[in-house]
């Protein structure tokens, strides 16, 4: 959203539409949405609680009054029930009830589902000064006045900033001081989950107080050898799989969850490679902000992988027309499900979060493959099937709450879990929370000044203190708690790894020590 077509170009003329026209189409998606009668009869099937709070919320729309609500509850009790339940209600009447939620993903589960990004104009960047960019005169400032109900669901995924900027944009439309604009708001997530991931964030405890977590047997594929259980994993979550070629439904609700994205690239890719069909590699042209950086710097950025950035190389199998740039397709999900679309190849700029030494933009299809995701990107779905491979321990709390309980059913549940070490048979044992202790950090260190680079390190390290590695200073009580955090780890049959890589031609990675 909020690109123009001209930008890809597509076709030879420019295609002129206004900001004014976008926003028409969106006024007139949200007035236009259908109400299914399945939606309808939810009302019916509401339990106890969920009667309860629906009422509450109805009467409070009903008689005009002002009203903030925060739906929780564990994953599986319902909650995007109680939603669809709410929107159908309104949307029924011929009143406008906008659905958002926190993430891409779990908007395809609402009817009417956008993120809260896309829909209240929120920037990615997130500051001090953060603000709506959406005129008061616009007709998208017209339809958040008339709605009778904003769902936003995951708020408790969302960064306190982005709430903040949506209360304030609702005060401002409303013009009125009460609490979001004195509309009512329905906010849901499960706090039992993951919080929002903060880049770079800095922590003096990574020390969990979580002790070992047992998994069921009936939940486990033994561990053999890290090829043969994957591929146990790969076919109790995907079984037949070339059958499932044509069949993007059964696709769509089988997925492999698993901590980091490099995890998730290599189970990707090794499923892509089952596939039948002739298999077509997609690079990236990745480009320097500054032109003049373009020559030094062009191996090094194929090397980088930002977490809201394509891959520099993926490949697909054939199902439907690929061209050089554009890929005709279908979506598998949601309100446009089976509706064919064309997705075009598009410059893409990091995230400011993601504080690159080398701001570049990288032109590719926006697209992932998605056999496999990470558990934090799984937030809010609801699957006949999961398959979970921890290769090590979650790294957050409530990460592995979120995996389990992503399937309808504990029979819809596998975990693979490498052992925590190499000599260990504990492939039934993973942590709540992975014990990490801070050694240092990622650093890529160019070929012209890497031997100035090794010379000032090695000065700093001869230095004879007591360092936090948090901030700057010596203090001796943060130097005792590290070497507490080292006991404990030695206790607990942790190890020490610390490697250097190289990257490309032009120069060195240090990679950080981790115990």
């Amino acid at each position: 959203m909020g690109h123009d077509i001209n930008e890809y170009k597509l076709v030879s003329e420019n295609i002129q539409s206004s900001s004014i026209e976008r926003e028409a189409k969106d006024v007139h998606f949200e007035r236009s949405i259908r109400v299914f009668e399945e939606d309808l009869l939810l009302e019916k099937k509401l339990n106890r609680e969920q009667r309860k709070a629906y009422t509450v919320i109805v009467d409070r729309i009903f008689s005009n009054k002002a009203g903030a609500f925060f739906i929780d509850g564990p994953g599986g009790t319902g909650k995007s029930f109680l939603y669809r339940s709410l929107l159908a209600a309104i949307r029924s009447r011929g009143f406008v009830a906008l659905a958002t939620t926190s993430s891409g993903v779990a908007a395809s589960i609402l009817p009417g589902g956008r993120t809260a990004h896309s829909r209240f104009k929120i920037p990615i960047n997130v500051d001090e000064n953060i603000s709506c960019n959406i005129n008061k005169q616009s007709s998208l400032a017209c339809l958040i006045r008339d709605a009778k109900l904003i769902v936003w669901d995951e708020a408790s995924m969302a960064k306190a900033k982005t709430i903040e900027a949506f209360n304030l944009l609702l005060k401002d439309l409303m013009d009125t001081r009460m609490l979001f604009g004195g509309k009512v708001v329905v906010l849901g997530g499960d706090f039992r989950q993951t919080l929002p991931v903060v880049l770079n964030g800095k922590k003096e405890d990574f020390i969990s107080q979580k002790d070992k977590v047992e998994i069921p047997n009936s939940l486990l594929i033994p561990f053999a050898t890290e090829e043969q259980s994957l591929q146990e994993l790969f076919n109790v979550t995907y079984p037949n799989i070339e059958s499932l070629f044509h069949d993007s439904s059964s696709l769509a609700s089988h997925v492999i969850l698993t901590t980091k994205n490099d995890y998730v690239h290599e189970i990707n890719d090794m499923l892509i490679s089952k596939f039948p069909n002739t298999a077509r590699s997609f690079i990236v042209i990745d480009e320097t902000v500054e032109p003049n950086d373009q020559s030094q710097f062009e191996d090094y950025l194929h090397t980088l992988n930002p977490t809201n950035l394509p891959p520099y190389k993926f490949t697909l199998k054939e199902i439907a027309h690929f061209k050089t740039h554009v890929i005709s397709a279908k979506i598998a999900s949601g309100d446009f499900q089976n509706k064919h679309v064309f997705i075009p190849r598009i410059p893409l700029l990091a995230s400011e979060d993601e504080k690159l030494s080398i701001p570049f933009k990288r032109t590719q299809f926006p697209i992932r493959l998605c056999f496999a995701m990470t558990i934090n990107k799984a937030q809010g779905q609801t699957l006949d099937f999961v398959g979970i491979y921890l290769r090590e321990p979650v790294f957050s709390h409530g990460q592995l709450y979120v995996a389990l309980s992503r399937a309808k059913t504990s029979k819809a549940v596998k975990l693979l879990i490498r052992p925590l070490t190499s000599d260990s048979n504990d492939d039934h044992l993973t942590y709540n929370i992975d014990k990490y202790c801070c050694a240092g950090s990622h650093t890529y260190v160019h070929e012209r000044v890497y031997d100035e680079f090794i010379e000032k390190v090695k000065v700093r390290v001869m230095r004879p203190v007591v360092g936090d590695p948090f901030r700057e200073g010596v203090e001796q009580e943060q130097f005792q708690k590290i070497l507490r955090y080292i006991r404990e780890g030695h206790d607990s049959s942790a190890t020490l790894e610390c490697r250097d890589d190289t990257i490309g031609s032009k120069g060195y990675s240090s990679n950080s020590s981790k115990l």
